[in-house]
């Protein structure tokens, strides 16, 4: 009865991370943190612009790789030609630049611009400050278990995705 009791409070976890999962894809489909943040953010801002520089902010995946168009593709679960568009239209708003690689002259790579670093310290502070409100009355614990957990959950996902491709 111990193990029945187990399974079925793993199933009840299971259902209520499903809830939660689901309720936070539907929020960001219909971009409910972009529309929240967008009052103190830029708010010509176009979201999938937001989206790829986000992804190159991110870096290269490892030593001695560069962040190209591909890996923006990837990193935004979208085919190379969508990436492409979208690397295109946020070049043409000033955040990003296309550089030759150092490792090999042929390939290109991209870059933030000093706009780009501006529009993240505007959004990182504007979603930062969303972030502390949502959790307002959390206790410091519950905050700092909340970001570990959410980063290790966020890790596996990852993983996964790039084992699956």
């Amino acid at each position: 009865m111990g193990d029945e009791q187990t399974d079925e409070g793993h199933q009840q976890v299971l259902e209520t991370v499903e809830r939660a999962m689901v309720q936070l894809r539907r929020s960001m489909t219909r971009r409910t943190l972009a529309r929240l943040t967008e009052r103190t953010a830029i708010p010509v801002l176009d979201p999938a612009v937001a989206d790829v520089v986000d992804a190159v902010e991110e870096g290269p995946d490892g030593p001695g790789q560069e962040v190209t168009v591909g890996l923006v593709a990837d990193r935004l679960g979208i085919d190379p030609s969508r990436a492409s568009r979208m690397v295109s239209a946020a070049i043409k708003a000033g955040y990003l630049r296309r550089a030759a690689s150092q490792a090999d002259g042929r390939r290109i790579h991209l870059e933030l611009t000093a706009a780009a670093d501006e529009l993240l310290a505007v959004v990182h502070r504007s979603r930062q400050e969303l972030y502390s409100h949502l959790m307002r009355d959390w206790p410091e614990q519950d905050c700092a278990g909340f970001a570990g957990l959410l980063t290790k959950f966020t890790d596996e996902l990852t993983q996964l995705r790039k084992q699956q491709s």
